[in-house]
C-alpha cells in the first residue's frame, strides 16, 4: 500500500520531494492483451467467414431484387419457371400455368387434391393413384369451355349432357338396371342388337315403341315366347308379303277343292296353322292341333 502524504509550505520554504515516487499505468498488459487480440481476430475471422457463406448462398440460390431463382415474385402472386418438388402440403388459392405449356403435376404415389370448408373438414377429394383415379364428392359434373354440363354424377343418377353417346367398345354396353333413352342407334354399317341372355327384354314406352331398319333386316329372337301386346289398339303388319315359314300343317279339305291355297285357323287358345283352303272354310274348332 502506497501512503500518500500531503505537506503544506509557506512561499519561500524549500522541501525536498521523496526520491521514491509512484507512478500509476492505465490499459491492459501482459497475457490480457493478447487474450482481447487474440478474440478479436477470432470474431474478424468469424464475420469474414459469415459473409463469404452469405454472398455464397444467394449466389447458390439466384436470390435476385424480384426473387429467388426460378421463382419470381410478380404482383399477382408467385410465378415458378421449370420443375419444382414440395415436400410437404401446398396450400394456394388458384395454380395456373403458362399460356404456352401445360401443368403438369407428378408424384411417384399418388396426388391428391383436397377442398375443405372453413372448418377444415375435406369436402372434396380428387386422387390420381398408380391404377385408379377416385373422386369423393357429393357431385362429380364435366362441362363443355362454354360452360355446358356434358357429365354429372351424383348418389341418385347420371345424366350425360351430350347430344351423342356413343359406345366404342366390341362387346357393346352392360346395364345391370333400367335404360330410359329416348334413341338407340347404331353405326351405319354394323348391326343393332338389343339382347338379355338370362333376363327378359323389355321395351315400353308411352306413346309406342318405333323399330326402324333402313336397310336390313329385323330379327327378334328368343328363347321362349315372343309378345307382341297392344293394350289400346290393334297389331298392324303391314307388308307386300307377311309369311310365316314354319306353321303347322292343318287337315286337308274337300277332295279336288284345294288349289294351292290355304287358310289361317286360330285356336281357341290363340294359336295359328295352316288349312288347306276349300269352298268353305276347313278350320276346325276341335282340331287335334288345338288341343
Amino acid at each position: 500500500m502506497v501512503r500518500e502524504q500531503y505537506t503544506t509550505t509557506t512561499e519561500g520554504t524549500h522541501i525536498e520531494r521523496p526520491e521514491n515516487q509512484c507512478v500509476y499505468k492505465i490499459g491492459i498488459y501482459g497475457w490480457r492483451k493478447r487474450c482481447l487480440y487474440l478474440f478479436v481476430l477470432l470474431l474478424l475471422i468469424i464475420l469474414v467467414v459469415n459473409l463469404a457463406l452469405t454472398i455464397w448462398i444467394l449466389k447458390v440460390m439466384w436470390f435476385s431484387p424480384t426473387g429467388m431463382g426460378h421463382l419470381q415474385v410478380t404482383k399477382d402472386g408467385l410465378r415458378l419457371e421449370g420443375e419444382s418438388e414440395f415436400l410437404f402440403p401446398l396450400y394456394a388459392k388458384e395454380i395456373c400455368s403458362r399460356v404456352d405449356s401445360s401443368l403438369l403435376l407428378q408424384s411417384t404415389q399418388n396426388v391428391t387434391l383436397n377442398a375443405r370448408n372453413s372448418e377444415g373438414e375435406v369436402t372434396g377429394r380428387v386422387t390420381v393413384g398408380p391404377q385408379m383415379v377416385q373422386v369423393q364428392s357429393q357431385q362429380f359434373q364435366i362441362s363443355s369451355k362454354d360452360g355446358k354440363p356434358l357429365f354429372t354424377a351424383d348418389e341418385k343418377e347420371v345424366v350425360v349432357g351430350t347430344d351423342k353417346l356413343r359406345v366404342t367398345g366390341p362387346e357393346g354396353a352392360l346395364f345391370e338396371h333400367s335404360v330410359e333413352t329416348p334413341l338407340v342407334r347404331a353405326d351405319p354399317f354394323p348391326d343393332l342388337r338389343l339382347e338379355s341372355p338370362t333376363r327378359r327384354l323389355s321395351m315400353d314406352a308411352p306413346r309406342g315403341v318405333h323399330v326402324k331398319a333402313l336397310a336390313g333386316d329385323i330379327e327378334a329372337l328368343s328363347q321362349e315366347d315372343v309378345i307382341l301386346h297392344s293394350s289400346d289398339g290393334t297389331l298392324v303388319l303391314d307388308a307386300e308379303t307377311v309369311c310365316l315359314p314354319r306353321l303347322v300343317q292343318g287337315t286337308q279339305g274337300p277332295t279336288g277343292s284345294s288349289q294351292g291355297l290355304y287358310e289361317i285357323c286360330v285356336c281357341p287358345d290363340g294359336k295359328l296353322y295352316l288349312s288347306a283352303a276349300g269352298m268353305a272354310t276347313t278350320c276346325q274348332e276341335h282340331s287335334h292341333i288345338c288341343l
